[in-house]
């Protein structure tokens, strides 16, 4: 069984296969996790990404990580052209950068809390989407065995842990098992 770890700080400090970049549909990295990640990754992170952009909302797509630790980078597109999501966008994105991860053999990657900034979605909301959605794909993904959910404060780590308390109290009851 993978390895689900919460970890708060900063997505470009962790060393896995890959780190997932919260997206927008034309891949540009100005604001949030995806500024953060050219800041400190590099402008050809960016370059790689717009290449192949621009990409339907849900999609992901897999660029080199520049200077960062992590292998590569998956950019999962959770943000509309005007930079909202839904829940069914986010869920989509995680689906789709679990399955890059997976067509790349990632054995490691890392999670930001994708909508909940600039995208404006709720903590608990998207922690609940994509704790469930990464537990479901992690099914598929026999090679993936350590996951890291990276989040910025004390309200996302404390939404993430709510969210993989029930996951597991589920699995426990044995509704899913």
């Amino acid at each position: 069984m993978a390895r689900i770890e919460l970890w708060n700080g900063d997505i470009c400090d962790l060393e896995v296969d890959a780190i997932v970049n919260a997206a927008n549909v034309s891949l540009w990295m100005s604001t949030g996790v995806g500024g953060a990640i050219k800041r400190r990754g590099g402008d050809e992170i960016e370059f790689a990404a717009v290449r192949q952009g621009p990409v339907s909302l849900g999609d992901a797509v897999v660029t080199p990580a520049g200077r960062l630790a992590a292998g590569a980078v998956i950019h999962a597109v959770s943000l509309d052209r005007d930079r909202r999501t839904s829940a069914a966008a986010i869920e989509a994105a995680v689906r789709s950068a679990m399955a890059r991860a997976r067509e790349i053999g990632a054995a490691s990657l890392a999670f930001p809390a994708l909508g909940t900034g600039v995208g404006g979605f709720p903590l608990e909301e998207s922690a609940r989407i994509t704790v469930a959605t990464v537990r479901d794909e992690l099914a598929r993904s026999s090679r993936i065995d350590h996951v890291v959910f990276a989040l910025r404060g004390a309200a996302a780590y404390s939404a993430f842990q709510a969210a993989l308390s029930v996951a597991a109290a589920g699995l426990r009851g044995g509704a899913d098992a």
